[in-house]
């Protein structure tokens, strides 16, 4: 059984409807940007999820930008070509040797056909994660990462996110970080479109970042009068 993508229109009012307080996060940030992300190949968007573990997304982008460049004129990625190169060629670009191990991994699956990138759209959820997390380095959030963002599928949550825990925090006004179980249990109400509910928690941290700024500057004008 296939998964099916997302109405967003359909998902923003349901949300909407079914929790204020994250209505009123959605009703600030405005239409879900989710849609317009760029669509990388499969294997693309596997080694940028690869190069995105645990680092600021800054430097992420910048890594695989030139992990990117490594492929000549397109800056495609490619698993056969990937495997031409030397380890030290792959870490020159900011990988550490144990994301060269993944990528080596990823790339060897898709060659041996252990892995077919191509079809994993015509398999459930949890068929995708399953073919996923088989390969080293990708595990939960990675698979959930590439589920939401390349496939785009509406329900998917994941709750391991920092930045999600975050947002739930500030959004819902929490006095501790809430636990995992707490998470899952708020995310409930979202079903069946947790994807973009974790879209927007993502983009309040960025509402809130702004009004900070903004109010620092409030603040130095207030005191230069």
């Amino acid at each position: 059984m296939n998964g099916a993508k997302t109405d967003y229109q359909t998902a923003r009012r349901y949300l909407m409807r079914k929790d204020p307080v994250l209505g009123t996060v959605i009703k600030r940030v405005g239409a879900c940007e989710l849609p317009n992300i760029p669509q990388y190949p499969p294997f693309m968007a596997l080694a940028e999820a690869i190069a995105s573990q645990q680092l600021s997304v800054k430097a992420a982008d910048t890594i695989f930008g030139r992990f990117c460049g490594l492929f000549g004129p397109d800056r495609v990625p490619d698993p056969a070509r990937l495997l031409q190169f030397d380890t030290e060629t792959i870490r020159g670009v900011g990988f550490s040797r144990s994301k060269v191990v993944f990528l080596r991994d990823l790339a060897s699956h898709v060659v041996e056909q252990r892995l077919h990138l191509d079809r994993l759209h015509e398999h459930d959820d949890d068929q995708v994660l399953q073919q996923l997390t088989a390969v080293k380095g990708i595990g939960q959030w990675t698979a959930e990462i590439f589920l939401m963002f390349r496939l785009q599928r509406p329900d998917i949550f994941p709750v391991d996110d920092l930045g999600l825990v975050k947002a739930a925090q500030r959004v819902y006004g929490m006095r501790q970080r809430p636990t995992r179980k707490k998470l899952l249990k708020l995310a409930e109400t979202w079903r069946p479109y947790r994807s973009v509910a974790a879209w927007y928690l993502w983009r309040s941290l960025g509402i809130s970042e702004r009004q900070k700024a903004q109010g620092t500057r409030q603040k130095a004008k207030s005191n230069q009068r």
